[in-house]
């Protein structure tokens, strides 16, 4: 990449790409659990859409996900990829769980 500037990532058809987020999860006891102790589902942030759902008829669908919604996905749902030290994770809009508001 030219001028050390941050690659951009920009999701194809109904894709999202999603930060998530890094809380430690903690008993009332204080004792951090691993994650394969936990299966409810993973909390993170919209950072990229795609242009939409194509529809057999070749018309665009717009996402109804945008940037900056908080959103809940499955906790193996999704691809992970990794840019410039940070992890997100790339999945289509229909395995986004539910927006967090």
């Amino acid at each position: 990449m030219e001028g050390g500037g941050i690659m951009k990532i920009k999701p194809l058809g109904d894709r999202v790409l999603i930060k998530p987020c890094e809380e430690k999860e903690r008993t009332k006891g204080g004792i951090v659990l691993p994650d394969t102790a936990k299966e409810k589902p993973q909390e993170g942030e919209i950072v990229a859409v795609g242009e939409g759902r194509r529809t057999e008829d070749g018309k665009v669908v717009p996402l109804s996900l945008k940037v900056g919604d908080r959103v809940l996905y499955g906790k193996y749902s999704g691809t992970e990829i990794t840019v410039d030290d940070q992890e997100y994770l790339i999945m289509r809009e229909e395995d986004v769980l539910a927006v967090v508001e």
